[in-house]
Parts: C-alpha cells; structure tokens; sequence
C-alpha cells in the first residue's frame, strides 16, 4: 500500500510538471496581459522554477546511479552519456557537472551545500564552485575549521557567485589555514609572473599579457594609482577611459625608469597602507622564540587574521600575507595601521623614512651590486634590503642595510636568512676614543641556513629583556 502511494505522489508531481511545461509554452503571447510592476515578480518565479528544475535533474540522476541505471542500457556507458540521452539540452554541456554534483551533495560533509541549494539560496553553479573549492581547502585548515570554512564559502558564493568563492580563499586562509599557508600560497604565486612578447593588433597597436603574484599586484597597483588618476587640463575634464589611463600610466612609469639610467633613484617605489591585527603582528614577531618548541603551530596562533590588509584604493580589503609584507617594506612607504582586539586603531605610522638618495648611493660604491654570495647583479638593479627589519624595528641606516637584487632579495624574505656586515676595526662605528680603530663594516656576510635570521632575533630579543 506504500508503494502505491509513493507511486500515486510522484505520478501527481509528474503530472504537476508537465503542466508547468504547459504553461510556459507559449508565455510570451500572454505577457502583454501582465503590469509593468508584475514583470518581476514573474521573472523571479520563473528562477525560482529554473534553480528547481536544476536541482530535480541532480536528484533524479542520483537516484539512477544508485540503481545502477546509467551504463547498463542502450548507448549509455557512463552516467554523463545517460544524462545527455534524457536530458538533450546537456548535450551543449552540463552533463558531467550534474553527475558530479549527484554524487558531492550526497556526501555527509556537503550537507550545508545542499541545504543551501534546496531552501533556493545556491544556484547549482556556485554549489559546483563551493564544492570544488571546499576541496581544495581541506587538507589547508586547521582541525575544526572545516564548518567555519564552507559556511563563508557558501555565503561568498550566494553573493557573488562562483567568483566569490575565489575571492574569499586567502581570507579564508589567514583566519583558519595552516600556519603560514597564505604566505606558501603567495611564495609559490611568484613562479607565474610573467610578461608576454607583444602581439600585434593591427594599426600600430600590440597587446601584452601581464601575469602578477599579490606583490607584484600590491606594488603595480599602488604606482599606478597617483599616475593614473583624472587629469583635468584648464578646467577641461579628462575623458581618457580608465583603462586608457592605466596604460598611459604604465609607459610614464617605464620612462621614468629609463630616463633614470643608472643614476640612484629619488623617489619611493610605492606607498601602501596596511592593517594587521594586534595579536597577530606580536605572534609574529615572537615566532621565532617559539619555532623550537613542541606546541603546535595552530595552538600558538592567536584569532584573528594572520595576513595585513590594504586600505583605500581600488584594491581595498586584499590581504598579502605577513613576509609579503616585509618584502614590500623594504622599497616601498608602507604606512602600518596597527588594530587591537575591537579593531580600534593602536597605532597609526607614518610613511617611515626609506633609505635616502645619498644613502643609497653610499650603498652602490659600498657593496657594488647585488651582495648575495656568487651573484653578480649590478648595484642599479638592487634593492636596499634592511638586515633587521623594518617590521623588527631596524633602522633605516648604512649599518642596517645591504643591496640586493630581486631575486636573491625575495629569497632572503622567503628561507629568513640574516646578514651582517664585517666588522674589521675593534670599536663601534664613530668611535672617536684616542687610539681607537674605527671599524669599516664594509662587507655583507650571509648566513645561509634557512632560519637564522629569526634565531637572529631571537637572541636580540633576549639581549633586551636581560
């Protein structure tokens, strides 16, 4: 008896289908009946029916291949060519997208997902897109952030579709990832930069392609801004398109740079402000002490988000992670925005005093290029990298400084090498005791041992507190 009453409830919904089929044949012949203020409501039936319909065919291609239907019969091999045999508009793609959700949202852990999808929040689409996502995730989180995570996932996707779900993944990373997997994620980036040769678009016009990790982004961006804003000229408005302007803006900066040959440059690469929490810049000062220890990296942690975010611009809100950051600090006026446990400002920086002209001149005769053992990279391709930090309270002077070029530069941040200089004299820079030798510090050693530059705090540290 219940089985035919099963069977009488899907004939009666089979029937209430083919009515909905019925009703909508034709439905532009009678549109003209409808208001101007029912146009919507109709509209969003109409989706809701759609998102309904979509979610049907993944119920239905579940249930077959559960029964072992699909592959058994006819021409259908696989439960992909099943779907296309009865459902024909898969045959212009979607069939392999229904039979991979069919058998995600029957999993226990993608039960938020199908709720999501059921109560008409989550067009399929974008559940395909969490799920994938979620998956990629997973073995990136700490124990116990997996809810956490796939709720923002899925809030991300039902606002901005299956591109919110890529914008929320570094957020998602600083807050509940392993320790430091937003900066692996952000190191492994810079393998990608990359510019093409220039494509010719006919009429003296050539494309390019521009790949670019976050830093790269951060910095580019962060140049251009002040280039490429509006330029009104005698009252006149600047009618250059954006992207016009943008272009416009990267060759001023490319001549600027050629223009400037050899000679030592006088201005900051780039200005950015930046947020970082309270509890996690502390955490990561004091990292090193810790690095040693048996506890693991998730329970030294503290809440919060362990990556900075940037503020104003277009880009606002874009997180670069913690050695991103010191990377940029080194050439660019980063202005530090320090935020306590309200998110209340603690401390607002200045832009800090990079290193002058006339220092970094004194750094080209000093060290003559790139300082890196066996690198030969002339000096006019460096960088002035700080030894201690700028983020660890290092000076902007020639006693904290070294050049070097971006490569080695990047690889310094990334394995924390620490560097000093030589010291061949026996007392202190400036020293003006009668009969004192004054010391030259006037080579830069490495230490190449991936780590030493936190020991290196570390025992700074120490020194201190004694």
């Amino acid at each position: 008896m219940e089985g035919h009453s099963a069977t009488s409830d899907l004939a009666a919904r089979r029937a209430t289908l083919e009515g909905a089929c019925a009703a909508l044949a034709g439905l532009d012949e009678v549109l003209y009946q409808a208001g101007g203020d029912q146009l919507g409501p109709l509209l969003t039936l109409l989706d809701r029916l759609g998102m309904a319909a979509e979610l049907g065919r993944v119920h239905v291609t579940a249930e077959a291949i559960a029964r072992g239907e699909t592959g058994t019969r006819g021409s259908a091999a696989t439960p992909a060519q099943w779907v296309r045999a009865h459902a024909p508009s898969t045959l212009a793609g979607g069939a392999a997208q229904i039979v991979t959700l069919a058998r995600e949202l029957a999993k226990t852990a993608n039960a938020p997902v199908l709720a999501a999808v059921t109560d008409g929040h989550l067009p399929l689409r974008s559940a395909a897109a969490v799920i994938d996502e979620a998956d990629r995730l997973r073995p990136l989180l700490a124990d116990g952030a997996e809810p956490a995570v796939l709720a923002g996932l899925i809030t991300m996707a039902a606002e901005h579709g299956p591109r919110g779900v890529r914008m929320v993944r570094p957020r998602l990373l600083a807050q509940y990832g392993l320790d430091d997997q937003l900066q692996r994620e952000q190191d492994a980036a810079a393998g990608f930069v990359a510019l093409s040769q220039p494509r010719p678009a006919g009429s003296g016009i050539y494309e390019y392609l521009l790949t670019l990790d976050s830093e790269g982004h951060a910095v580019l961006e962060s140049a251009l801004g002040p280039l490429s804003a509006p330029r009104p000229t005698d009252g006149a408005p600047d009618h250059r398109s954006s992207d016009r302007r943008r272009g416009d803006a990267v060759v001023q900066l490319v001549r600027r740079a050629v223009a400037a040959g050899d000679s030592v440059p006088t201005t900051t690469k780039a200005q950015l402000f930046i947020t970082m929490d309270y509890h996690q810049l502390a955490a990561r000062l004091s990292s090193a002490d810790s690095a040693n220890t048996s506890d693991s990296a998730d329970a030294r942690r503290p809440p919060g988000l362990a990556a900075g975010t940037v503020l104003g611009g277009p880009h606002a809100g874009e997180l670069l992670a913690p050695e991103t950051i010191r990377r940029i600090a080194c050439d660019a006026a980063l202005v530090p925005v320090v935020l306590g446990t309200n998110r209340e400002i603690l401390d607002w920086g200045r832009a800090r005093r990079l290193f002058t002209p006339a220092q970094t001149a004194s750094l080209w005769l000093r060290d003559g290029g790139c300082t890196y053992p066996g690198c030969d990279a002339p000096a006019h391709w460096c960088d002035a990298h700080h030894l201690i930090h700028w983020a660890d309270g290092g000076p902007s002077d020639l006693l904290n400084a070294a050049l070097l070029c971006a490569h080695h530069h990047h690889l310094v941040h990334r394995r924390r090498l620490a560097g000093n200089l030589a010291d061949s004299g026996s007392s202190p820079p400036g020293a003006t005791t009668p009969g004192a030798t004054t010391a030259t510090y006037d080579r830069v050693h490495w230490n190449l041992h991936p780590g030493s530059y936190d020991r290196l705090i570390t025992r700074r540290a120490a020194g201190d507190a004694a």
